[in-house]
């Protein structure tokens, strides 16, 4: 990406200097600043229609430094920039502002005119531009689209969206490459520089798409729409640009501990200055923000901006049934007078009964009431102590689990399906954790089928302990898991974090797992061998999605059959994240405590304990292997020795018998050459060297060429074409890619697998 930006289409460098010199003007002569303490009751506090809160200010004075705002009439501006703000969050610590639209217009011959604006907040460090909210998008027939953070050193960073169409004839409102793309940004950007790709040739689209258009916008806000290929319509229809969603903080490259011992005078004082607020390190970069503490809500930046919550009128968040007192940062619920029982449940509240009774049974029982109220005080004090030190528990393991950050990221996601289960609601759901709700055990923990309030059926996963390390990482790997978004992954629904080991809320797959449907001894299935290449192609990419697409990469690290459930349509979806890993930007590789299923590890990871993408590969590989053979990965002799379906493939391979392993049931002459080939990239996928192991999107590229291949045999074989019409028509058949070339007889294989020592890997496997 280096070359990059060198390849855009004529960017006017001379904005770039001017901003630039604008910028260090401003610098030479900083606003005045203000403390929360020291505000001027007169300072302005909203710019048009968008309201200005503290630590942002219009005017000296009336401002925390670094959070300027030029009113000019009644449009607000980010200090001495240009752009212009939308709104302002305190709860989210983002704020909104619009971008331009960068475009090119051309006819069959050159460029007619083009556009290019930067988008610069470098001079303004408390601001970055959204990872997690925005896309860079690219909309045309014919487009190259091009971004680069403009920092030319060792920090450079680019990348790039291409899109194209031959007529209009689309869907609108999808983005895949067809008309319109749109890819990630890099976390921590402070400015953009946009681009197209030179020496194109349009003629072929500039009678219906005359313009290419990019720009970065606010997630899921632009709605594509083929009218927009048309003419100007898109920079006319959005003429003071796009939303873009921007991260601000405190204090760059200053934490919350380092914040606290500053002096009280601005422009370095402690930020959080209501007494019931906290400190949060920012999760988009340096710095750090502030929050009202549970209980309050408002303006933690201001001295006494943190309003208690009235929680009995909220009652959709703080149900009470009963009597509702609100207290400072709490309330209390109780049954009405008359009644007893729960308040905090539907109908929980009972109305006390009274009969007539002999005036010696009353005498009697007041005597035994007097005696039993003492009883009755004492054990109240002590029931009211033990839930104050339970609700103390749950807030403690609210906030260890991440929680207050999980909700803060929570909030700022439009539209998200996530939720935070309390326990109570997963106890009623699974009827106390009931042994017969009881739907699968593993390594990481018991999984419970579950019934919601809504009657939605889902799957409940209680882990098992986990440490201290792993409960700070929580919250951070729960929100990228539930951004997670692809048809062949289970659907990660919420969590409860009120627990000291979290529990996981999933959707319910219903026909079990991969592994039932291959090993089931009570009910055999029949499985065609274009099911089993359908099935192996959908987990594929839905690992090489993982893998290359998630917003943050994601080793699965544990990769089965077991781990591949069925949906009713009998779908593939990856699950169980339990030994799954973020993978680290700075390297290819994570170290780690050795995890995972035997008979699927990685030989390389067992040794070096070093868990990579190719790790997957290797169990990827395993899985290709128990689909062709319906044979489990590790199974028993009547000795009680350990039989590897790896090790027994390695060595078909060597003598040239790996026909002798497939299942019977698939084993078609029409089929020989499609399943040869599939055994080619098992072989590849096996390579004790992991760095010449195919990627997991390579992996699902190669099943699904071989896929169609097989279709094509079938389509032709009904026909009753000819066989050398069959291979011409298979570009896969015919000529396999050059990575299973390289495996392609087993002469070839026996030396390309010398290095993977049989009775090391038995060895290896048996002694974990």
């Amino acid at each position: 990406m280096a070359g990059l930006t060198f390849q855009f289409h004529s960017v006017n460098v001379v904005i770039v200097i001017a901003l630039t010199v604008a910028a260090l003007a401003a610098a030479a002569s900083p606003p005045s600043y203000s403390s929360a303490a020291t505000l001027p009751p007169n300072c302005e506090r909203k710019c048009g229609d968008v309201e200005i809160p503290y630590p942002f200010g219009i005017g000296p004075g009336c401002f925390r430094y670094g959070f300027d705002i030029v009113c000019d009439g009644s449009r607000p501006f980010i200090g001495n920039t240009a752009i212009e703000l939308i709104d302002i969050s305190l709860n989210l610590s983002r704020a909104r502002a619009y971008t331009h639209i960068d475009w090119i217009c051309y006819n069959n011959t050159s460029v007619t005119s083009q556009r290019y604006i930067p988008f610069d907040l470098s001079t303004r460090p408390a601001f970055t531009i959204s990872a997690a909210e925005n896309k860079f998008t690219a909309v045309g027939c014919n487009t190259i689209a091009l971004m680069d953070n403009g920092n030319f050193g060792h920090d450079f960073y680019g990348t790039g969206c291409v899109s194209g169409c031959l007529d209009l004839n689309m869907r609108n409102g999808t983005c895949d490459g067809s008309g319109c793309c749109q890819t990630a940004i890099r976390k921590g950007m402070t400015a953009f520089f946009i681009g197209f790709g030179d020496e194109i040739n349009n003629s072929f689209v500039s009678d219906f798409n005359p313009c290419s258009y990019a720009f970065v916008v606010e997630q899921e806000w632009y709605n594509f729409s083929t009218a927009d290929l048309g003419g100007n319509r898109l920079n006319q229809t959005y003429k003071f640009g796009m939303p873009v969603v921007l991260d601000w903080s405190v204090e760059n490259m200053t934490i919350c501990e380092e914040a606290r011992r500053n002096p009280k005078s601005p422009p370095a004082s402690y930020a959080c200055a209501d007494k019931n607020s906290e400190c949060f390190s920012s999760s988009s970069g340096e710095g750090y923000i502030c929050n009202c503490t549970r209980g309050y809500q408002g303006n933690p930046y201001g001295d006494g901006g943190c309003k208690d919550i009235d929680e009995c009128s909220l009652w959709s968040e703080y149900r009470c049934y009963g009597s509702c007192i609100n207290t400072i940062g709490n309330y209390t619920c109780s049954c009405p007078q008359g009644t007893m029982g729960d308040p905090i449940t539907k109908d929980g509240c009972h109305p006390t009964t009274s009969s007539t009774l002999p005036q010696y049974l009353k005498v009697l029982i007041d005597t035994m009431s007097s005696i039993l109220f003492l009883t009755v005080s004492g054990f109240s004090i002590y029931l009211g102590l033990k839930k104050r030190k339970l609700m103390k528990t749950r807030q403690k393991f609210f906030k260890q689990n991440g929680g207050v950050l999980l909700q803060q990221q929570m909030n700022s996601y439009r539209g998200a399906t996530f939720k935070l289960f309390t326990q109570e609601e997963l106890k009623k759901a699974t009827d106390n954790f009931s042994s017969s709700r009881i739907i699968g055990r593993g390594g990481q923990g018991i999984v419970y089928k579950g019934t919601l309030e809504d009657n939605r059926l889902v799957a409940i996963k209680k882990s098992k302990l986990v440490d201290e390390r792993q409960a700070r990482e929580f919250a951070k790997e729960m929100l990228i898991l539930s951004q997670i978004n692809h048809k062949n992954i289970i659907k990660l629904l919420g969590c409860c974090i009120e627990v000291e080991v979290p529990m996981l809320v999933y959707e319910l797959v219903s026909k079990g797992n991969l592994f039932e449907y291959l090993h089931s001894k009570t009910h055999r299935f029949h499985i065609s061998l274009d099911a089993r290449l359908r099935i192996a192609v959908e987990s594929a990419e839905a690992l090489g999605y993982l893998h290359s697409s998630a917003s943050t990469p994601i080793i699965h690290g544990d990769v089965k059959s077991s781990n591949i459930l069925l949906d009713d349509e009998y779908t593939a979806k990856v699950s169980d994240f339990g030994a799954s890993k973020l993978a680290p930007k700075d390297a290819t590789q994570l170290g780690t405590f050795v995890q995972g299923t035997r008979g699927y590890l990685d030989p390389e990871y067992m040794l070096t304990c070093r868990l990579t993408k190719k790790s997957d590969v290797f169990s990827f590989g395993v899985v290709i292997l128990e689909l062709l053979t319906r044979k489990k990965a590790l199974e028993f002799d009547v000795s009680g020795e350990e039989m590897l379906l790896v090790t027994s493939f390695i060595s078909a391979m060597k003598e040239n018998k790996v026909e002798e392993m497939v299942d019977p049931e698939i084993k078609k002459e029409e089929d020989k050459v499609v399943i040869k080939e599939v055994c080619k990239l098992v072989a590849l996928c096996l390579n004790s060297n992991g760095d010449e192991r195919p990627t997991m999107k390579e992996v699902a590229d190669d099943l699904g060429k071989l896929r169609k291949n097989k279709q094509i045999l079938d389509m032709q074989s009904k026909h009753q074409e000819p066989v050398d019409d069959i291979i011409v028509t298979s570009e896969y058949v015919h000529e396999p890619p050059q990575r299973m070339q390289n495996v392609a007889s087993s002469e070839h294989s026996t030396s390309r697998y010398r290095s993977l020592d049989i009775e090391a890997l038995l060895s290896i496997e048996s002694g974990r």
